[in-house]
């Protein structure tokens, strides 16, 4: 019993040392079969260390570069480094040339030029109250017949409005009439004198040349229209009396209207006095009128914050009349020269702008940038871009699209990374 009992003791110490070296064992296999995979997720933090970090961004807006680490402005994530050794994935997108034509993709360039300031306005027309004329009476009649009975009727120079009796007239016509044939040196001295009342009084230069030819005079006077116009005041009716100053007809030339139009104060550095100025007008499709601009005046609306440019346009034919409202372009003087894209090239999201740069290689990035004025198909760009550089002019929106799709991607797939790596270290 003692041998068997002895022999039985051995074999469960045997046991457990077997099953202690198959524990440790197993232990030990596992460890080693898991540390490669925590070795290549992770790289040695010296590796790190020796790349160079170019800059910082958020991979959903690649244009925008940062110079330290941070959140990004645009949404709640952390900046990612850009490293030196990086073939730019991040931050645009590659295109075999092939596809790229097959996509039609249309590529220009930025250039640098120079325009006119163009500034879109619109005004109604008005007279051109510096081709009134006014006819005035300078001593008291009556008219006998009236000519031009209803206002806003059109008036050829010469043409005549109406027909007065003033005796003031009568009596200095009379008086030079008696003189004209005098030769003596003191009547031609009267002569002339009585010549001058007559211009005094307003007698039209017709009835003197009247009076002098036929060397008679005429109780009744023709008044006559002094320019092409229109009457736009008619003072007095057939058979009634006037004063003296009384304006008995007020015309209005129409070869050059005015036009009105309202500024905005920030815009009235590009309309300055002389700038030229074209004009359409929806009464008379395809017709353009050319003018310039004559004065800003020195009063601003504080309602609308806007100033009154006066234009005055050439008016072929009467064509404009007032009240009319017409169209205007105002080029502005010439500015310092400026890097210019197609407008095309310029994506517009709303909360920025992206014009798509074409490096070497086929490779293709959005860049965030600052546009201003547009005008003839072309987006000045005041920072973003370079002379000279390669864009996107067609097909644009689908690299833009490909771009912040793989930058998402790419940032996803970092994010999932992490909680892998986080778990190896867990027991």
């Amino acid at each position: 019993m003692t041998n068997e009992h002895t022999n039985r003791l051995k074999w469960i110490g045997a046991a457990l040392v077997l099953l202690a070296v198959g524990v440790g064992g197993g232990f030990w296999w596992a460890r080693s079969s898991m540390s490669p995979v925590r070795t290549a997720a992770v790289p040695p933090p010296t590796a790190a260390s020796e790349r160079k970090i170019l800059y910082w961004q958020d991979p959903m807006h690649p244009g925008q570069r940062f110079d330290k680490p941070g959140k990004s402005p645009y949404m709640d994530m952390d900046l990612e480094p850009v490293y030196a050794d990086e073939t730019g994935a991040s931050t645009g997108v590659r295109i075999d040339p092939n596809v790229v034509q097959n996509l039609g993709i249309r590529l220009g360039k930025v250039e640098r030029a120079t325009w006119p300031a163009r500034l879109k306005a619109v005004g109604s027309v008005a007279f051109d109250e510096r081709l009134l004329e006014l006819v005035q009476a300078r001593v008291e009649g009556y008219v006998t017949r009236l000519y031009v009975k209803a206002p806003l009727e059109h008036v050829r120079r010469g043409q005549p409005l109406a027909d007065i009796v003033a005796p003031q007239w009568i009596e200095a016509e009379e008086e030079y009439l008696a003189l004209l044939d005098a030769h003596s040196e003191s009547a031609q001295a009267l002569r002339d004198a009585a010549r001058q009342r007559l211009t005094v009084l307003g007698i039209p230069d017709t009835t003197v040349r009247l009076v002098e030819t036929s060397r008679k005079t005429s109780g009744t006077t023709t008044v006559s229209a002094p320019i092409d116009g229109v009457v736009t005041e008619l003072g007095v009716r057939e058979g009634a009396a006037f004063m003296p100053g009384a304006v008995l007809f007020r015309v209005n030339g129409f070869a050059t209207v005015w036009v009105n139009a309202e500024i905005p104060e920030a815009k009235v550095s590009m309309s300055p006095v002389g700038s030229k100025v074209l004009a359409s007008a929806v009464a008379w499709p395809g017709a353009t009128f050319a003018g310039q601009v004559i004065d800003v005046l020195p009063q601003v609306d504080p309602e609308t914050r806007t100033l009154t440019a006066r234009v005055s346009l050439a008016n072929a034919g009467g064509k404009l009349a007032p009240g009319m409202f017409v169209s205007l372009e105002i080029l502005g003087p010439a500015g310092e020269p400026q890097l210019v894209v197609p407008s095309e090239a310029v994506i517009v999201t709303g909360e920025r702008n992206v014009v798509i740069v074409a490096d070497d290689g086929g490779s293709f990035r959005p860049v965030n940038v600052t546009t201003g004025a547009e005008q003839g198909g072309r987006t000045e760009i005041l920072s973003g871009l370079a002379e000279g550089q390669s864009i996107v002019v067609s097909g644009q929106f689908l690299i833009d699209s490909e771009a912040n799709l793989r930058a998402a991607t790419e940032r996803l797939g970092a994010e999932s990374t992490e909680p892998a790596a986080h778990a190896e270290h867990q027991p």
